[in-house]
């Protein structure tokens, strides 16, 4: 999960939850998308990808990760989806979130 504030500007969210996967084991993926390119606070690329219709992030690729390819949790609409296992940009984390045990924890997603 990510706080920076980019992330949290763009899902109106506190978080952006996603799950990560290696670009060849991701199924070919279908219909239309709109794609926005913006520089994430490690000063690296990340493009998004998202519904036309309704505006919703689906999946999204960074420079920092090639190779990989998130797509956002909330897209499975899966309340058994595994738990995240990673926290970054965590000084930008709202002090009433809490961090489940086991989670490990980065203050910045630079290191």
């Amino acid at each position: 999960m990510c706080h920076c504030l980019a992330c949290q500007r763009r899902t109106g969210a506190v978080t952006s939850n996603q799950a990560w996967f290696p670009r060849a084991q991701v199924a070919e993926i279908a219909g239309e998308a709109s794609e926005y390119t913006r520089i994430a606070d490690s000063g690296n690329a990340v493009t998004f990808r998202f519904c036309p219709t309704c505006g919703s992030t689906v999946w999204w690729e960074a420079a920092l990760r090639p190779g990989l390819i998130a797509v956002a949790v909330g897209a499975f609409a899966d309340p058994s989806f595994p738990a995240a296992r990673l926290s970054v940009w965590e000084e930008h984390r709202h002090n009433w979130i809490d961090i489940a045990d086991g989670v490990e924890v980065v203050r910045s997603a630079s290191g």
